[in-house]
C-alpha cells in the first residue's frame, strides 16, 4: 500500500541484491511492505516489524483477521465528514477494537490526500476494490511474524549467522514527515544507534537510505559497501518531468554476488513464486 518512502520503485532492484543464502528474513522498518511482498516467500522464517503500533495491527488483523476486516470496511463511507471523525478517533486512541482500529486505519490510508493521513484526498474509491487484493496478502502473510518493536531490541533479538536484515528507515533529515502517520521522528541520534547496532551484527544486512555526507561519513567503515542508485522523485515530478531522487544502498556483503554465481548452482530461494506478479497493494 502508498506509504511515507515505500520502495515500490526500487522493491525489484532491492531483492535482485539480497545474499545468495540465508535462512532469517527481517524486515525491520516494514512500513508498507513493498519489498516483503515482492520476495518469493521461498523457506526461509520471515519477520515484518515496524515501530507504528497502528500500521502492525493492520497487518495482523490481515493476516488473522481478515474477513472480520473487510465486514468493517464494507460500508465506510468515502467523505470528508467520515474521515475527519475517524481521524479524531484514532488521534485520541479511543478504539480498543483491534479489528476496527485497523479499519479505521485502513480507511484514513485510503482516503487521505497521497496517503498522508492528515488531510481528506476527495478523491473517488471503492473500498470493497480492496477486498481481493487484502485476501492475497492473507494468504502471503500467513507464516510471517509481525512485531512492533523499536530496532535495536529487533536486530539483537533476531540475529544469527544465518539471518539478512533488510531495513529501510526514515531517511535523514526527514523527521518531520514521520510525524504525521503516528511516530515520534527519527533523530539524528537514532541513525547512529542504527549504525552502531548493524555493525555488530554475527548475520548481513542491506540498508537504504538517501543519499547525503551524514550517512556516507557514518558508514564510511570497512568491510562496508556504499553503492548510488535513484528513482523517480513522486513529487517533483509533478512540475519537473524525470526528476530524479539519489538514493544509496548500504551492506555488510557483496551486493553482486549473485552476478557471479553460476547459473548451474542451486540455492534455497531459486523457486517459483507462488503468488500473483500482479503489485500486492494491501
Amino acid at each position: 500500500m502508498s506509504w511515507i518512502g515505500g520502495k515500490k520503485s526500487l522493491r525489484e532492484l532491492i531483492v535482485s541484491l539480497f545474499p545468495l543464502y540465508y535462512e532469517r528474513y527481517i524486515e525491520v522498518f516494514g512500513g508498507g511492505g513493498w519489498v516483503l511482498f515482492h520476495k518469493s516467500p521461498g523457506n526461509d522464517f520471515e519477520v515484518y516489524n515496524d515501530f507504528n503500533s497502528l500500521l502492525v495491527n493492520l497487518y495482523r488483523c490481515v493476516r488473522d483477521r481478515y474477513e472480520d476486516l473487510e465486514r468493517e470496511l464494507m460500508y465506510v463511507l468515502n467523505s470528508r465528514e467520515d474521515f475527519e471523525k475517524t481521524k479524531e478517533l484514532l488521534d485520541k486512541d479511543s478504539v480498543a477494537d483491534d479489528v476496527k482500529r485497523a479499519a479505521y486505519f485502513y480507511q484514513l490510508i485510503r482516503y487521505s490526500y497521497a496517503s498522508g493521513l492528515t488531510s481528506f484526498g476527495s478523491q473517488p474509491h471503492d473500498m470493497r476494490s480492496n477486498f481481493p487484493v487484502i485476501e492475497q496478502a492473507h494468504r502471503r502473510l500467513a507464516k510471517v511474524v509481525i512485531e512492533n518493536k523499536d530496532f535495536e531490541k529487533l536486530i539483537r533479538q533476531y540475529d544469527r549467522p544465518v539471518s539478512f536484515f533488510y531495513l529501510d528507515p526514515p531517511y535523514f533529515d526527514t523527521e518531520k514527515y514521520y510525524k504525521n502517520v503516528g511516530e515520534d521522528g527519527f533523530k539524528k541520534e537514532d541513525h547512529t544507534r542504527l549504525r552502531d547496532a548493524l555493525l555488530s551484527i554475527e548475520g548481513k544486512f542491506l540498508l537504504s537510505y538517501n543519499d547525503c555526507e551524514f550517512i556516507r561519513n557514518l558508514y564510511n567503515t570497512p568491510g562496508i559497501t556504499i553503492e548510488s542508485y535513484s528513482r523517480i522523485n513522486n513529487i517533483k515530478q509533478r512540475y519537473d518531468n524525470g526528476a530524479q531522487f539519489p538514493e544509496i544502498l548500504i551492506a555488510n556483503y557483496d551486493l553482486h554476488e549473485r552476478d557471479q554465481n553460476s547459473p548451474s548452482q542451486i540455492n534455497l530461494f531459486d523457486i517459483k513464486k507462488d503468488y500473483p506478479k500482479e503489485e500486492m497493494e494491501l
